[in-house]
């Protein structure tokens, strides 16, 4: 295959006008995907989760293979799936210490019985294939009701538990003295991650859903330390990384993941470009003498 071959593989635009009318609810979906993976992110960050996002997102793949293989609803084993693997996580792995061991057990555990489950379907290819590296542009009207609905629930239980939630993430031990439950709020947060990661799953697939959930926020630190502006940041970026991935796919036919994955990526380098150069501007401008900081020649 030459390179423009290539190309015209990976970028065809050829009516795309067309193409985009029969997209909308994969627009939709990618927006709404992206404020929930932008502000669930938030906190995988601010907690260190990033691990724990991939391993939920393995069991959420075996309870979807499973539910493929059954004839049951795909979304539904998804979810299973992934509040299985999160409240796993959350009453095992409590201490951070254990946190690691608890997920490199499941992990593996998920995808071996994801394969078996694949394995053992006799049905269309693509819908294994789309279990791995998403399958958005086809959803269908049920499939973003659902989708909204859970998104729903994560949005609503982020909202009463943002506050002292954010709290016990930056000082848990302050956190503790003034009364917030923080034994409570861990698990707590681990089944919502889970809902997050079950539904984020549905555009980029089990195996790159970190692209969504922990690469924007992951950005936004980078150019913030405002935990509120970098929930803002990380939301709009997650949701320009799904819906331009969208965009871009739509002439192709190649999986949707690469698009989203590879624009999540080059955002996350755009903002830590941008952070290394603000840290060297701060760091001349504390080293520089005070007449030099002041603007004013000394006589």
């Amino acid at each position: 295959m030459s390179w423009q071959e290539a190309w015209h593989e990976v970028f065809n635009f050829q009516d795309y006008g067309a193409l985009l009318g029969l997209v909308r609810n994969s627009l939709i979906a990618g927006a709404v995907l992206g404020l929930v993976g932008g502000l669930a992110g938030t906190f995988v960050v601010m907690r260190d989760l990033a691990f724990a996002v991939h391993g939920i997102s393995e069991l959420s793949f075996a309870g979807a293979a499973a539910a493929l293989l059954a004839g049951a609803s795909v979304a539904g084993g998804s979810v299973a799936g992934a509040l299985a693997a999160a409240g796993l996580i959350g009453v095992l792995g409590a201490k951070a210490r254990g946190r690691g061991s608890v997920i490199g057990v499941l992990m593996p555990f998920g995808l071996g019985l994801g394969v078996l489950f694949l394995s053992l379907y006799q049905g269309r290819s693509a819908n294994k294939f789309g279990l791995l590296t998403g399958q958005i542009v086809a959803i269908d009207t049920p499939g973003l009701t659902w989708l909204l609905a859970t998104s729903a629930v994560v949005l609503a239980c982020l909202a009463v538990m943002w506050r002292p939630l954010a709290f016990a993430s930056l000082d848990p031990d302050a956190a503790a003295a003034r009364g917030v439950p923080v034994r409570a709020l861990s698990p707590a947060f681990m089944l919502v991650l889970g809902l997050a990661v079950a539904v984020s799953v549905q555009v980029v697939g089990a195996l790159l859903v970190l692209a969504l959930i922990c690469t924007p926020a992951a950005a936004a630190v980078r150019v913030t330390a405002s935990p509120a502006a970098a929930a803002v940041l990380s939301a709009g970026l997650a949701t320009v990384s799904a819906v331009g991935g969208i965009l871009l796919s739509i002439g192709s036919s190649l999986p949707i993941s690469p698009y989203v994955t590879t624009v999540s990526f080059l955002l996350y380098g755009a903002c830590r470009a941008v952070g290394e150069v603000r840290a060297r501007w701060g760091r001349q401008g504390r080293t520089a003498p005070p007449d030099a900081r002041s603007g004013t020649v000394p006589a």
